[in-house]
């Protein structure tokens, strides 16, 4: 065996391959860093355009991710590896996943929307799904809310973004009904005179836009008006609250009575005089 010849030999191939193993590992060490460095200025520039920083987080290391992702497959193309296999296992693998999670991504998909397009914000009073309370978090799988009695609920995304949500907070002014129900005998224009010095009265109402009187409908018992008037989000049920006792006081100040309801029964035939003055049994 000609010992010169296999150094020689093994001299070529620690060449070759040395070569190409510090190639790589410089190749890891430029994907690592390039990829940490874009992360940082993606995550960067989202915060500073007021994105949320969770979302903002999210995206930056799904590019961190990808980007190193196809570097390592790159790479193991210099040692001859074929990468159409680790791609097509890499697909397999994330169907299966998919199937396996496609509840928990749905919801994943759902708080992205929500985080996107910001039907709510933390700190804003919502009902959805049968549910109503502040926003405490918005996460990625679910959202959680606080009820006003003080009961944390948890709400899936998918529950939340496929339904119809109202946000009870989410403009700066509200409008506050109180319903009141008149007797028939009072005076129609009496009793919106009343009513609407009633509303002006209640603290906390604004003047723009103004109360309003709104004769609803000729009830059962009661001539029914609703008394419309505009306040703060914020001051919503003090409010509602103080439009109540002006009514109440108003109304009574003025004689004006609020009937409760009541049954008028009629008998078609005389009773018979057998029954006619005589308890019934109990």
């Amino acid at each position: 065996m000609d010992f010169d010849k296999i150094l020689q030999q093994l001299a070529g191939f620690a060449t070759e391959w040395g070569v190409k193993i510090v190639g790589v590992l410089l190749g890891l060490f430029l994907a690592f860093w390039i990829a940490g460095r874009l992360r940082d200025s993606i995550q960067k520039n989202l915060e500073d355009r007021k994105f949320d920083p969770t979302l903002s987080r999210f995206f930056a290391n799904m590019v961190r991710y990808g980007l190193l992702t196809g570097a390592i497959l790159g790479l193991l193309g210099v040692f001859g590896v074929q990468t159409a296999s680790f791609a097509a296992v890499i697909a397999a693998a994330g169907l299966a996943i998919g199937l396996a999670f496609q509840g928990t991504l749905s919801n994943f998909a759902a708080g992205i929307m929500l985080l996107v397009f910001r039907p709510f914000k933390v700190g804003d009073l919502i009902a959805v799904s049968g549910q109503t309370g502040f926003v405490e978090a918005i996460d990625l799988f679910t959202i959680e809310l606080k009820t006003p009695d003080n009961k944390m609920i948890i709400v899936a995304n998918k529950n939340v973004f496929g339904a119809n949500i109202e946000n009870y907070t989410f403009h700066p002014l509200r409008r506050v009904d109180v319903p009141v129900g008149v007797d028939y005998s009072a005076d129609i224009d009496k009793t919106q005179e009343v009513l609407a010095a009633a509303a002006k009265s209640a603290e906390g109402v604004l003047e723009d836009p103004a109360p309003a009187i709104f004769l609803k409908e000729l009830g059962g018992s009661s001539v029914d008006y609703q008394v419309r008037v505009w306040c703060k989000t914020e001051d919503y049920w003090s409010v509602y609250q103080a439009t109540i006792r002006a009514t109440k006081m108003h109304l009574d100040e003025a004689g004006l009575g609020i009937p409760f309801p009541q049954m008028d029964v009629h008998f078609d035939a005389p009773m018979p005089a057998s029954t006619a003055g005589v308890a019934m049994p109990k």
